[in-house]
């Protein structure tokens, strides 16, 4: 009696069985880069990086010149992706250091893809009419 292959089923009846499998061994991380990161394209290069690698998370250029960010995904994917940030970056980048909280194993991921966060210093909205005498407002 031989059955034939249709009868086994890959991922069982039940499709959590596939969300299981895809969120296994899923680890996270914290970076901060230091060095000349900010305007040389940093950030959009990890994020080709991270997409090509299948990681998620963020990244961001921080007030202290720096650029923060958040990993997650299996740990030989992200170990590539922190010898990146430590070595490689942007062609017109300049690393001083990497900074990079204790790897977490995780029961799943957190963010759908890896994205690039807004500067916290930019495009804030003006409040114009408060009465502050300390605003200002530029004209290019």
């Amino acid at each position: 009696f031989v059955e034939s292959p249709k009868n086994f089923p890959i991922l069982g009846n039940d499709s959590r069985d596939f969300f299981a499998m895809a969120t296994h061994n899923v680890h996270s991380c914290e970076f901060e880069v230091f060095g000349r990161v900010q305007g040389v394209n940093f950030r959009r290069h990890a994020l080709r990086k991270a997409k090509t690698l299948g990681l998620r998370g963020w990244c961001m250029n921080s007030s202290r010149g720096t650029v923060k960010g958040y990993i997650e995904g299996r740990p030989a994917e992200m170990d590539v992706m922190k010898e990146w940030l430590r070595t490689t970056g942007s062609p017109l980048s300049s690393i001083e250091k990497v900074e990079f909280s204790s790897q977490r194993e995780r029961d799943r991921y957190g963010y759908a893809n890896f994205h690039i966060k807004p500067d916290p210093h930019e495009n804030r909205p003006v409040h114009e009419g408060l009465g502050s005498s300390s605003s200002h407002h530029d004209s290019n």
